[in-house]
């Protein structure tokens, strides 16, 4: 069974990723598991950039698999794209999904609170044990909630209202999210690349 390395720290993720590519031929890996390996500072100023930051690093030290590296985030229209890729450290670096949370819905409160339309962006850049790169990304619209709702999922899945729905993710499900979210749309592309 060929191994497949996914460069995040992030457990949502990770169980995100297992879920969605379940019946593909491929042991998952995480860094978590090697014993020197340091996650990259991330410098990019896209999504994709800070992706490929993460795939190229662990790639320097997994080049005979595939490795994938993902980098995700809310962008929010009243708040001119913030948080972005900014998303995982938008209330400082060691601050954790409710802070972030917290934040956002703070920050929208007094800069904007009419405008509230939004959307998650995913995106994955996958290289290949021959070393060949393929991006592939995942966006779904939405709006952000007035209040925290739901209790399932992580990061701002408590707050995100998806396009043509009532209900945030975290009030969604599971079920509903891995067939819808922008993660998900990122990783059904890439499930035709592998």
């Amino acid at each position: 069974m060929n191994e497949l390395w996914i460069a995040t720290s992030n457990k949502g993720k990770l169980v995100e990723f297992k879920t969605l590519l379940n019946n593909s031929n491929f042991l998952f890996k995480s860094p978590a598991e090697l014993k020197t390996y340091y996650s990259p500072e991330e410098t990019g100023k896209t999504f994709e950039e800070n992706a490929r930051i993460k795939a190229k690093s662990l790639n320097s030290v997994k080049s005979d698999c595939w490795v994938i590296g993902e980098d995700s985030g809310l962008v929010v229209d009243g708040l001119e794209g913030y948080p972005g890729i900014f998303s995982a450290r938008y209330a400082g670096d060691n601050a954790g999904d409710s802070e972030n949370v917290a934040k956002v819905l703070k920050m929208l409160g007094l800069r904007s609170p009419q405008n509230r339309k939004a959307k998650m962006v995913s995106c994955i850049v996958a290289i290949s044990p021959s070393g060949e790169e393929y991006v592939c990304e995942g966006t779904v619209e939405g709006e952000i909630s007035k209040k925290v709702s739901g209790s399932e999922g992580f990061g701002y899945d408590v707050c995100f209202i998806p396009e043509g729905e009532s209900k945030t993710f975290a009030e969604l499900g599971m079920a509903f999210k891995n067939k819808t979210s922008h993660r998900a749309r990122a990783i059904f592309k890439l499930k035709e690349v592998l």
